[in-house]
């Protein structure tokens, strides 16, 4: 049997386990639950600039499941590019329209900002409840970092200035 040119090859060939699926909905190319999954794990991972996301993205549904092909992929990813807004974001939006429909772009668009927004929540909730902004702050001012000067022991040698 001759291979298919990877153009000719469809998206609705995914990799999927037929013992842990669950049931598809017609035209769910891979199971809802397992791509709810898979785009919560990818959620986790992407807390980040746009360039990690979708390198994360890709390895997850391009090299690893297999659920898009590669040339797809990039013809997505060069489309968003060209649109006004997050590419990530968008990206992961498209992907999962093209996996699961509506309800697939739906969930991959809200478990991509998942951890972000759950981030911002809780540094929310932690200036709330504390009520001092200092407390906060502090571990995100830029001068809360170590800093090292010419003048400060370095660690390596036992004496200041020496080098």
């Amino acid at each position: 049997m001759t291979p298919v040119p990877e153009e000719h090859t469809p998206v609705d060939r995914p990799t999927v386990d037929p013992a842990s699926a669950a049931p598809r909905r017609a035209g769910d190319v891979v199971p809802f639950r397992t791509a709810l999954r898979v785009w919560f794990g990818i959620s986790l991972q992407t807390f980040g600039g746009p360039a990690g996301q979708i390198a994360v993205m890709q390895r997850a549904l391009v090299d690893d499941r297999r659920w898009i092909s590669q040339r797809r992929f990039l013809h997505a990813l060069n489309y968003c590019m060209l649109l006004p807004g997050p590419e990530a974001h968008q990206l992961a939006i498209y992907v999962g329209w093209l996996l699961n429909g509506l309800r697939g772009g739906l969930a991959a668009g809200v478990l991509f900002v998942a951890p972000g927004l759950v981030a911002l929540l809780a540094l929310s909730a932690l200036y709330v409840g504390l009520g001092d902004t200092t407390v906060v702050a502090a571990p995100c001012s830029p001068g809360s970092a170590p800093r090292w000067s010419p003048s400060s022991p370095r660690p390596w040698s036992g004496s200041p200035g020496a080098r």
